[in-house]
């Protein structure tokens, strides 16, 4: 005769297999967040401790980042080979340890080496946390969960570097570096042990239905237009950003204002990565996009005429809106892809998305130069609308909302 709990237990195991995914993704996310923000509080000390110029201290904030952005699809296609969490352990190793070297660093050459160890090791992050949660978790709570996962990396952003910054009050930059490197070896220990093992997922062809899903993975068709619709969300997020200290330059902000808007507009964001994550699960990701990308155009269009103190508090509303679509993005991958293919698709979808937000500031910048600040935004905001006609040709392979 069965257990009378015997039933219970399978769901236990899984709600418990899925608590520890989602922990060590998030404490992955925050950390490596962290990490990648954490330059920016450093820069200028290194700038004075080197003797740097403007352009030597771009190369060290780009080696960082074009490292960690152009290493992510080989990082998801070698976890396809030992599993996303030792993979991810050891990328964390590594980016700590970047760190630790930057503490021994005599010149920019070890210094940029030493950044560029860290962004490799970086580059293991988003693919493979996202890839975790994925696997724990299955239709629409995967949305809430991925949802959440990014939440933790905008709690990142804010707490490293200020972490750091404090730090740098007490003690030296290079005993700061140490410290804080350290602390990513420690990490990847703790990854390593609690990550959950590597499962041999069910290739599932394009057409065959997705394990926990009655409704079928939809191929590559899909997920390209998944990746398109990341691309201009990114782009317009991140031109926007770039000319947003220009425009409140021009309503006459000082730089602490400046400073407390986009402190505002990243609040907002990391409210809107989490509230849209549960609100597409509810409603759908086709409804959610549509709203936040219409709120980023018509609050970036309200935010123009408005006078400094009332575009002030528009702003948390516009980061909403800005940062919201993403985590439906993010979340329809594991709809979209093949679990065998999760970990080199999350790789793929994150190095474009980065690349575009990379590029897109110099493109709106070159057409600024040509038509000025206010009309430039106005190209900015309506950029996004872009995403409307390729989310209504992806909204046939979405889920269904949750009633």
């Amino acid at each position: 005769m069965p257990h009378p709990h015997a039933q219970d237990v399978a769901p236990a195991v899984r709600r418990a297999e899925e608590r520890r995914a989602l922990a060590v993704a998030g404490g992955a996310h925050m950390l490596h967040d962290g990490y990648t923000d954490m330059v920016y509080v450093l820069l200028p000390v290194w700038q004075a401790e080197f003797g740097l110029t403007y352009a030597a201290v771009g190369l060290l904030r780009s080696l960082y980042a074009g490292v960690m952005a152009g290493l992510q699809i080989p990082a998801g296609l070698l976890a396809e080979r030992l599993g996303a969490g030792p993979v991810l352990a050891l990328g964390t190793a590594l980016a700590g340890l970047g760190y630790v070297l930057a503490g021994a660093s005599t010149g920019l050459l070890v210094l940029g080496l030493a950044l560029a160890s860290s962004g490799l090791g970086s580059s293991t992050q988003h693919p493979l946390a996202s890839s975790l949660v994925a696997q724990a978790f299955e239709g629409p709570r995967s949305l809430k969960a991925i949802g959440t996962y990014n939440f933790t990396g905008d709690l990142g952003k804010m707490a490293l570097p200020l972490v750091a910054a404090l730090l740098l009050t007490v003690t030296t930059w290079r005993a700061t570096v140490v410290i804080l490197g350290a602390f990513g070896v420690l990490a990847a220990i703790a990854i390593l042990v609690f990550a959950p093992r590597p499962t041999a997922p069910t290739a599932c062809p394009a057409g065959a239905a997705a394990p926990g899903s009655d409704r079928p993975v939809a191929g590559p068709a899909g997920f390209r237009l998944l990746v398109c619709i990341a691309l201009v969300d990114s782009a317009t997020r991140m031109a926007f950003l770039t000319f947003l200290p220009f425009l409140l330059t021009a309503k006459q902000a000082d730089v602490a204002t400046i400073g407390f808007a986009f402190s505002l507009v990243f609040a907002g964001g990391a409210a809107g990565k989490l509230v849209c994550a549960f609100v597409g699960a509810r409603i759908g990701v086709f409804a959610t996009v549509l709203a936040t990308e219409i709120l980023t155009t018509a609050t970036i269009l309200l935010l123009l005429p408005l006078p400094l103190a009332a575009g002030l508090v528009l702003l948390p509303l516009i980061g909403v809106a800005l940062n919201g679509t993403s985590s439906v993005l993010y979340g329809s991958v594991p709809v979209l892809v093949a679990p065998a293919r999760r970990a080199r698709a999350f790789g793929l979808f994150y190095t474009a998305t980065i690349g575009s937000g990379a590029a897109s500031p110099v493109l709106f910048g070159v057409i600024g130069d040509a038509i000025g600040l206010r009309p430039v935004l106005v190209l900015i905001a309506g950029f996004a609308l872009l995403t409307v006609p390729l989310a209504v040709a992806l909204r046939p392979a979405l889920p269904a909302p949750v009633e």
